[in-house]
């Protein structure tokens, strides 16, 4: 019996480093959804440009717009102006609730997340140790249904960890396809959508003062489309 690819996972990272926190979120679906998905998205987007002049093509990273770096738009909305200034963080948070509720309304998207705390000083081995058991647990669900998945991540693949993951396993028994295939989110909606996911993830799990504002974000946007409902602290697997 042949196998089907029924899972294109997007993933992308957040977190804090200053407190060792790492979380990766993703948004998924099967292929047959994949247009529907990112014509949702885009109509979101060709409205953010109607109503907000926020261009199609504007990179959507959530730390900056939603703290107030950088300018997503050259027409902030008057009701963020007073007195001459502009509120650019009220405004960015306004814009990723608009995109939170695409993503809560979207059919066919399923959102997750997972995150682990690790010492501040040894990141980069929490970062590449979470992606290696996250991996197994999508290898482990694609194992039980019999079926292949696709793994897209930001960024230019220049770090080999991710690599380095999939290419330990057994490639007779590999249930996604190549290694994780990296794309500019610059230039991916669906990389953007993954974004938010885990900065909103973050958000909740990590409970900073200054991101209070987010920190019911995930559960009231995301929880729906999340089959375990919030994000998960996936333990190291030989715990």
């Amino acid at each position: 019996m042949s196998r089907h690819l029924n899972r294109m996972i997007y993933i992308d990272d957040s977190g804090h480093p200053q407190s060792g926190m790492v979380v990766y979120g993703w948004v998924e679906f099967s292929p047959d959804h994949w247009g529907s998905v990112l014509r949702g998205w885009l109509d979101s987007r060709k409205m953010l440009w109607r109503e907000y002049r926020v261009a199609i093509q504007q990179e959507l990273h959530t730390t900056d717009y939603v703290n107030g770096r950088g300018r997503i738009s050259k027409n902030i909305p008057d009701r963020h102006v007073h007195n001459g200034t502009e509120f650019w963080k009220d405004f960015g948070r306004e814009v990723a609730v608009q995109c939170l509720d695409t993503l809560r309304c979207s059919e066919g998207l399923v959102v997750g997340a997972v995150y682990r705390k690790g010492d501040p000083a040894d990141l980069a081995d929490t970062k590449r140790e979470l992606y290696r058991d996250l991996i197994m647990r999508f290898e482990n669900e694609l194992a039980a249904t019999d079926s292949l998945g696709v793994v897209v991540m930001d960024g230019d693949g220049s770090d080999s960890s991710y690599r380095s993951t999939h290419r330990q396993l057994k490639l007779d028994e590999r249930r996604i396809i190549e290694d994780a295939i990296h794309l500019d989110s610059k230039s991916s909606q669906l990389v953007q959508m993954a974004d938010l996911v885990a900065w909103s993830a973050y958000a909740t799990v990590d409970r900073h003062p200054r991101n209070e504002f987010a920190w019911g974000w995930y559960e009231k946007y995301l929880a729906e489309r999340d089959p375990n409902r919030q994000p998960g602290e996936l333990a190291p697997r030989n715990s």
